[in-house]
């Protein structure tokens, strides 16, 4: 009485570990992007529900958002991606980046973003 054997090659086992690595390597190279990305947001949120930030002058909101973004290490926006414009009753924060960073050899990906909140009176986040 003879039994197949079953189970998973030597070189079947090989390929699944070069899938699964590449593509923990994709997302090793990824997640610091979305992880800045997520600390632009919270910056954002966190001017937004400042006391009096509809009130405040572009110039000191800049300067608030700067050193939030000192604080989580924010490297890829600069002050030429923050937009600030009056609206109705306060402001309309924007900020507008793109990251581009190497994958692969001469491969690179480009992480486009773009997030606006509205700093209205009461500090209260639409």
């Amino acid at each position: 009485m003879s039994r197949k054997e079953r189970g998973l090659t030597l070189l079947g086992f090989l390929i699944v570990l070069v899938v699964v690595g590449f593509f923990a390597y994709v997302g090793m190279r990824l997640f610091p992007v979305y992880s800045e990305y997520y600390s632009v947001v919270s910056a954002m949120k966190g001017v937004a529900n400042e006391p009096g930030a509809a009130s405040m002058d572009p110039a000191r909101i800049r300067d608030l958002l700067a050193r939030r973004f000192d604080i989580s290490y924010v490297d890829s926006v600069k002050p030429q991606n923050i937009k600030i414009v009056r609206s109705g009753n306060g402001y309309s924060l924007n900020i507008k980046y793109e990251v581009r960073r190497p994958l692969i050899y001469n491969l690179d990906f480009i992480a486009s973003f773009d997030k606006t909140v509205d700093l209205v009176r009461g500090g209260q986040v639409d």
